[in-house]
């Protein structure tokens, strides 16, 4: 019999942070295109001639570099959030830590690290 999660279980957090890391993503790409194409006008104004003071200084808020910055957070934040659910399901389904931590390609001990994010009872299998 395979170990699927019930539809309370560790999977459906799981999901639920991988559905929220896809519109994360989305997000972040649109965030994206607009710091490219605010990228593009400086160059365009630098490449005319402009002085970096008065590139610089006539950028809007949010700065391309604001953007950057955001995005980097965001994705930090909404990747980690995966990871972490994404260990829990699979400790879930008799993984062992070990086994986990290969298919992340990280220690065994971040990934009791990541499952005990997520309360004490990390077995170390």
């Amino acid at each position: 019999m395979d170990a699927q999660p019930d539809a309370v279980g560790t999977g459906d957090v799981a999901q639920r942070a991988l559905e929220e890391l896809v519109v994360e993503l989305d997000r972040c790409l649109d965030e994206l295109v607009q710091a490219r194409a605010r990228a593009e006008k400086l160059l365009v104004e630098r490449r005319s001639g402009r002085p970096w003071l008065d590139v610089v200084t006539g950028e809007h808020r949010p700065l391309v570099v604001e953007r950057i910055s955001t995005v980097l957070a965001a994705l930090s934040t909404a990747g980690h959030i995966w990871r972490r659910e994404q260990a829990a399901a699979l400790q879930a389904e008799q993984v062992s830590i070990s086994r986990i931590a290969a298919l992340f390609g990280v220690s065994r001990q971040r990934i009791s690290a990541l499952l005990r994010e997520n309360g004490p009872d990390v077995e170390e299998a």
